[in-house]
Parts: structure tokens; sequence; C-alpha cells
């Protein structure tokens, strides 16, 4: 005989229930990390963490194996928020607007972010997680370049317009931002620099095509 269908009772709820507060202490712990983080925190003891995030000591490693779990969920976490103020920039009309969107966007984003990833480099070995995280960010932003500068890198033969590209990622990406800004710019300077710098790549593919050299036409 067929046994009736079995319906969620109060012990699949209280399941649900404990489940969902756990992942919500899970993001109140990372969120307090990350709030020290912004504040320029480098170190993060788990007493000051609980502190910040409202729990005790005992429920941090309830939720992390160890402090170096929790910072590399922390910063995995910082690293999806970044994706998501990567927002649509336009990819027509006049190029200073394209691009003065494009260095506005990048400029306050990685500004931001610098803290995440200076902690992030003194992680010995980030994890899995981490690594298709920041795998995912770098092609977002290459694939976003590609979109807003289509009508220039079009003009050029592909191996060109290949290496255009990948110049104006190695501009607009962290590691330039930092550079400027450990140098002593400033994040307006900084700004400005990586405008420059993006104009002077994208003026390249103004040349007609008998300017370009003979083994990439």
């Amino acid at each position: 005989m067929n046994q009736p269908a079995r319906r969620p009772g109060s012990e699949d709820r209280a399941t649900d229930g404990r489940a969902e507060r756990g992942r919500q202490s899970r993001v109140k712990i990372a969120e307090a990390v990350l709030s020290l983080l912004d504040e320029g925190e480098s170190a993060f003891p788990a007493e000051r963490v609980a502190e910040r995030a409202g729990v005790s000591r005992r429920l941090v490693f309830h939720h992390f194996a160890d402090m170096s779990e929790l910072v590399e969920t922390a910063i995995t976490r910082r690293l999806e928020q970044l994706i998501e103020q990567i927002r649509p920039l336009p990819t027509t009309g006049p190029r200073t607007t394209r691009v003065a969107a494009l260095t506005e966007q990048r400029a306050r984003i990685l500004e931001w972010i610098t803290p995440a990833q200076l902690t992030l480099m003194r992680l010995a070995t980030p994890g899995d997680r981490v690594t298709e995280v920041t795998r995912e960010v770098l092609d977002l932003a290459r694939a976003r370049l590609a979109e807003v500068f289509a009508e220039e890198l079009e003009r050029l033969p592909a191996p060109r317009g290949s290496e255009v590209l990948h110049g104006l990622d190695a501009v607009t990406t962290w590691g330039a931002w930092y550079h400027w800004r450990s140098s002593g710019l400033s994040a307006e300077a900084a700004a400005r620099t990586m405008e420059t710098a993006v104009h002077a790549l994208l003026a390249t593919t103004d040349q007609p095509p008998s300017r370009q050299p003979a083994d990439l036409r």
C-alpha cells in the first residue's frame, strides 16, 4: 500500500530555521571583518570580530574553522559585492563621454576595493572560491572594455585589437591603480592618469589601415 506523501512538519521548519539563522550569523560575522577592513584594520582578532558582529567568540569558531577561513570568506564576499557594482556603461556616443564614464566607475571601485586587495595579498594560499571570483571579476572587466570601445577596437586587425584591449585592461585594473596611489598620487590624480592612458591607447585605433604594421594588416 502506498504511503501518503510526507508533509513538512514542525521538525522540518525548525531545521530550516536553524539553517537560516546559521547563514545569517555567517554573513554578520563576515560583514564585521569587512567593517574593520574598511576602517583600515589589517589584523582581525576573533574577539574584535565577535564584538563588532555582536556575537560570542565561541560562535565565530562555530561557523568558521579558523580566522583564515573567515577572512577568506569576507574577501570573497567583498569581491562578489564588487561585481554587483559594475553597472552598464555607454557603448555608443562620443569617445570622451565613454572614457569619462569608464574611468569614473573604475576609479571609484578600485579605491573601494583596495583594503580587501591588500588583505588578499597577505593570504598565503587563496582558496578556490577567492580565485574563482577574482577571475570572474577580471573577465567581466575585460569584457566590459570590449563592449564600451567596440567601435574603436573593430577598426583594427584582430591581433592588434587584442593588444590594445589588453593594454586598456592593464591600465584600468587594480594593479595600475595601486601603483599610482602608492606612488603618491591622490585618487583624483590617479583617475586623471587612468583617463589619459585610456585615451592614448584608443588614439592608436585612429591610424588608417595603411599606417598599421604590415604583419598586423
